[in-house]
């Protein structure tokens, strides 16, 4: 079964995986083979380098969809007859985003918003990334803007906690930590002690941040939003798990993320969670190395004289070391993954920085490879 066929009627592509192996070039591609099939699509990103900005051809990305107008794919050898939107994740401000739609009123979405508790910990959440992303994803997706949006996760090991986000907000907002905090009898009140109130007096005078009143107030406004954010996990717990979605593992066929992807593709079952299969990236190719390198070196010498035959030959001898290296994993990765073929996409000259090189990609993750 191709790689179109098993994303067919899908309303959402997470694409998980290690860093470094494409994952943001492969997302883009398979936004623009949906897009060029005639599909509303949206692309986000969180690859702060701004790669897929730059292989659309857009000056930047922002927090919410950007087109990519069909006359900038004009003259490249593929037809657009959908529509292709892209973006790049800005965590700080979907946090924040989310705040303003959860607070019951007004008063309790400035509190928050301007509480330097708040801003402080946002930040450090936004770092992470996990939870801004899948917040964004189900905005994206009841929005029903767009027939399918398309996620670039952050490395595998984080995308364990991204799978994980939903529960552990809920966790938060449900247990006996937060509840504590609230209680009349419970640490805010007892932050209130003379010994404690002596501590942040103290600091208050010296640094003119009044913190227990900070803490107070956050934790204060955070009570408020604690039933919008229970509703808000379970909603995008219910889109990770909906069968419209479904998991791509991208890799490479080196050791640590072939390792990373068995790894993720194991939790992906144990939390049961649909898998749409394996996109392997920066394949060696095999085509031309069959021959014996003493052949080509002897082949060479009189052309390209002794020395010069001598390196290309020990070129041409590690190549093939690399493609059998290559395909031992592949081997491996199809005896613990199973399930449908990986969709594999060679090793492309250079770095794909630009649309033909996303073209290039698009072509062979759906089997349309041709000679441009």
């Amino acid at each position: 079964m191709s790689l179109a066929e098993r994303i067919a009627g899908k309303r959402v592509l997470i694409c998980a995986g290690s860093g470094g192996v494409g994952k943001t070039t492969c997302s883009a591609a398979l936004a623009l083979g949906l897009a060029a099939r005639g599909q509303r699509v949206a692309v986000v990103t969180i690859d702060p380098a701004k790669r897929l900005a730059d292989a659309l051809g857009l000056d930047e990305l922002g927090n919410e969809p950007r087109l990519v107008q069909p006359a900038r794919l004009a003259g490249h050898g593929i037809e657009m007859r959908g529509e292709l939107w892209a973006m790049m994740l800005d965590a700080k401000r979907t946090f924040d985003e989310l705040i303003d739609r959860l607070a019951p009123d007004e008063r309790t979405r400035d509190d928050v918003l301007a509480n330097r508790i708040y801003q402080e910990l946002s930040s450090a959440v936004a770092g992470s990334q996990e939870f801004t992303a899948v917040a964004k994803l189900y905005d994206l997706v009841r929005s029903e803007r767009f027939d399918v949006v398309v996620l670039d996760t952050p490395p595998s090991r984080n995308a364990l906690d991204f799978l994980d986000a939903p529960d552990r907000l809920t966790n938060f907002f449900e247990g006996r930590a937060l509840r504590v905090f609230l209680a009349p009898t419970g640490l805010a009140a007892r932050v209130m002690s003379r010994g404690t109130g002596v501590v942040f007096s103290v600091l208050k005078r010296v640094t003119g941040v009044d913190l227990l009143r900070d803490v107070s107030a956050f934790f204060r406004a955070l009570g408020g939003l604690i039933d919008g954010f229970r509703e808000r996990a379970a909603g995008v717990k219910a889109v990770l798990s909906d069968p419209s979605t479904t998991f791509l593992i991208i890799t490479s066929p080196e050791p640590d993320p072939v390792g990373e992807a068995i790894f993720f593709h194991g939790k992906l079952r144990e939390a049961r969670m649909p898998f749409g299969g394996l996109i392997v990236n920066r394949v060696q190719a095999s085509d031309g190395l069959d021959g014996d390198p003493h052949v080509v070196e002897a082949e060479l010498t009189a052309t390209l004289g002794d020395d010069l035959a001598r390196r290309v030959a020990q070129s041409y001898a590690e190549a093939q070391l690399l493609v059998r290296r290559h395909e031992a994993s592949l081997e491996h990765l199809r005896a613990e993954v199973g399930g449908a073929e990986p969709v594999l996409v060679p090793q492309l000259d250079g770095d794909v920085h630009d649309l033909d090189g996303l073209i290039s990609v698009h072509d062979h993750l759906f089997g349309e490879v041709s000679p441009r």
